[in-house]
């Protein structure tokens, strides 16, 4: 049987030119080695999977090779290349910090670095995830790093940059390898099943590639994963299949339900989705990236930014000439809010539901308010001219006058408990009268206590934009006498001052609300308030000793003082 080799390791680069998305890193190293222009030590920090340790080991392959070629690379054919293919080199050492971290293991690679060469020109250390090391072991490394022997070359790789020392970083020349694009990795993908007989589409490899977020290793192992389930043939269903991963087709129909209106599709797509199983937090994360995709798709100077395969890129195209760009906007603002509610929600599919009805709801028109009996009444009421000069008062006397229609029937409304203002105790007061602006002056429908607290508290909305009286609004509720009075206990004639400026809007919206143009307010002054101060020790003394006679006896008797 032969033995098999999982695709990261069998293609894996062997020269600069086959590293795959790093192109301008990969050419400034070859360049320094043509000009020879080398540096004792080197960092090499970004990304799992992106090539760091790769690049390291063909540098070191590269720079040892006794016999480069004219493009300055290894030859493959000397004995220290033909070494290092073998595993065998005494030129290339390698360090795992994550398990070597501590100040033994550097100095017994400082011991190492004394030992020249025997075939080559260099020994290269190669020291992985470097940050791991050890306050104490980077210290101990520090000043071979600065000035080591000339043959000597370091490469320190690390996926966490930050946690490097400065003064390390301050030895080195840094490369930082950049995540590998979607479309590389697609490309890199259809010449590794080329050259293993593997028919995928590219749907499929778009699937690998966005799971594999940047990383040539995972997306070789995804790919490896696929072929042991699927043989020779991966098709798309297959892929996103075995990966877990959603359908974006969930996402093209949840936009397309949404323009039309339509809460019902939507509500079940949702369904659908939690029933196979998927969390209904990554549902509203993967439909925002969605939608950022579909409003970049919009115009072409942006489409570029869109990191998928090109016959994807094409069906975003087409659904963003569906969409309205102001819908897009508000849109993603819906999206963004439902998942930060989310977090904090009990009920976290309600939360989804809701938002998903708002998106249905974007392209519904406003509609007009529904208006009250009340309202009705007041429009339809014909209008009484007032005399002119040219129009004598007797004509408009003929007219004929309105009868005041009959209030509504309403149900019986629990009568409010009616308390004597004349017993209440004298405070500073100030009465706001009732006005007749904007309500019919013989309105005076009931109303209970509940519908009176909903409408003091809509007035937060409506005066939001002042900050002291929404203070006071928040801070303190009037307490209904009956259903035409009303008083308000404010803590002191500065509230009070605040409060009057907007008295009358106040009462407006009141009175407007509640239907009811007879209400009052009376502004009080709580002048019972006990004003706290702080006390003296000679104060608390003196309070503690009429309490207590035994104490001036303590006091007399130690001699004590009152600080």
């Amino acid at each position: 049987m032969n033995d098999y080799i999982v695709s990261a390791r069998k293609y894996r680069p062997a020269t600069f030119e086959s590293v795959v998305g790093q192109r301008a890193l990969t050419e400034t190293l070859r360049n320094a080695i043509r000009q020879n222009h080398l540096a004792h030590a080197y960092l090499f920090c970004g990304p799992r999977g992106v090539g760091k340790t790769t690049c390291a080991r063909i540098f070191a392959k590269t720079i040892n090779c006794l016999n480069p070629t004219e493009g300055h690379d290894a030859c493959n054919e000397c004995e220290s290349c033909q070494a290092f293919n073998e595993q065998r080199s005494f030129n290339i050492h390698e360090l795992d910090a994550a398990s070597n971290n501590s100040v033994e293991d550097i100095r017994t690679l400082i011991q190492e670095v004394r030992i020249p060469p025997q075939i080559g020109k260099y020994s290269v250390y190669i020291i992985d995830e470097v940050h791991m090391l050890s306050q104490g072991a980077f210290n101990a490394l520090l000043k071979t790093l600065e000035e080591p022997p000339s043959y000597a070359i370091f490469i320190l790789a690390t996926t966490e940059k930050h946690k490097v020392l400065p003064t390390i970083l301050s030895r080195c020349q840094v490369y930082d390898f950049a995540r590998i694009t979607v479309s590389d990795i697609i490309a890199h993908l259809q010449y590794v099943s080329s050259q293993e007989g593997v028919t995928v589409s590219e749907e499929a490899l778009n699937v690998v590639a966005q799971k594999a977020d940047g990383g040539m290793r995972d997306a070789l192992s995804i790919f490896d994963q696929l072929v042991a389930f699927c043989g020779n043939t991966i098709t798309y269903e297959q892929a996103i299949e075995v990966l877990n991963v959603l359908d974006s087709e969930y996402y093209f129909r949840l936009v397309n339900a949404a323009l039309k209106n339509d809460v019902s599709d939507a509500l079940l797509l949702l369904d659908e989705v939690l029933r196979r199983g998927f969390d209904s937090g990554h549902f509203i994360t993967g439909f925002a990236q969605h939608l950022r995709d579909v409003l970049v798709s919009k115009d072409t100077a942006t489409i570029q930014l869109l990191e998928t395969s090109d016959g994807i890129r094409r069906r975003y195209a087409e659904q963003a000439q569906q969409c309205d760009a102001q819908w897009i906007f508000k849109a993603l603002d819906v999206v963004n809010t439902c998942d930060i509610n989310y977090r904090t929600a009990r009920n976290k599919r309600l939360v989804v539901e809701l938002c998903l009805v708002k998106l249905t709801q974007l392209n519904v028109p406003q509609q007009t308010a529904v208006m009250t009996p009340q309202q009705v009444e007041r429009k339809a009421q014909p209008v009484i001219k007032q005399p002119t000069a040219a129009q004598p008062v007797a004509q408009l006397a003929a007219q004929p006058v309105a009868q005041p229609a009959a209030p509504p029937k309403m149900s019986k409304i629990p009568t409010i408990p009616t308390i004597n203002a004349a017993s209440a105790p004298a405070k500073e007061t100030a009465t706001i009268p009732p006005v007749t602006t904007n309500i019919h002056s013989e309105e005076n429908t009931p109303f209970t206590l509940d519908q009176f607290k909903g409408a003091w508290a809509g007035l937060y909305t409506i005066f939001k934009e002042e900050p002291r009286l929404l203070a006071i609004l928040k801070e303190y509720t009037p307490e209904l006498i009956d259903q035409h009075h009303c008083v308000l206990k404010l803590a002191n004639p500065w509230q009070k001052a605040a409060f009057k400026q907007f008295g009358k809007a106040v009462m407006d919206h009141m009175r407007e609300t509640l239907h009811n143009s007879h209400l009052q307010l009376t502004l009080q002054v709580d002048e019972t308030n006990v004003v706290k101060r702080a006390y003296t020790a000679e104060e608390k003394y003196k309070v503690l000793a009429d309490m207590n006679e035994e104490l001036v006896n303590l006091k007399t008797a130690l001699a004590l003082q009152i600080e």
